[in-house]
């Protein structure tokens, strides 16, 4: 679906507060960090906004998006773990090396979500350009950072 067409970084939800006892970890990739980051801030405020203490949100770097699984994995596996949100920014460039990358994320992540039985979010940006990054970063298309972390709290059954 489109992102104008779905914008959840505008989300509101009756009964969302009793995340609070919910624990989430962030996998943040560093490649690509003036993105990243920005999206780090939209999933920490929106947790935090839906009801989540700060002490409940434990952030992780990896080196980039491919790391992202392994992140996660280790993240995941950590039984009071409840969610963990994936975020990176991976930009198309003149190799196919955007194609093998991006590919292997959204395999790697969906597998550790399946492999540990919790939600483990796909926040991944995967663009032809650095603008395109940054509108989906806190831009005109909202922030995905957002989407993901209203994701990881539908997906634990609020």
């Amino acid at each position: 679906m489109a992102t104008s067409n779905k914008n959840l970084s505008s989300f509101t939800e009756k009964n969302i507060d009793r995340i609070n006892n919910k624990k989430f970890g962030i996998v943040v990739s560093e490649w690509n960090n003036e993105i990243t980051d920005a999206l780090f801030e939209g999933a920490y405020s929106t947790l935090l906004d839906l009801g989540a203490k700060k002490e409940n949100i434990i952030k992780s770097y990896v080196p980039g998006s491919f790391e992202l699984s392994l992140g996660a994995q280790w993240m995941a596996k950590q039984k009071e773990i409840d969610a963990v949100i994936c975020l990176g920014c991976v930009i198309q460039g003149e190799t196919p090396h955007f194609d093998y990358i991006c590919q292997a994320v959204a395999n790697g992540i969906t597998n550790v979500g399946l492999k540990y039985d919790k939600p483990v979010v796909f926040g991944v940006l995967t663009t032809n350009d650095q603008k395109q990054a940054m509108d989906r970063a806190g831009g005109r298309h909202g922030n995905k950072g957002d989407e993901a972390a209203v994701t990881a709290v539908k997906m634990l059954g609020f």
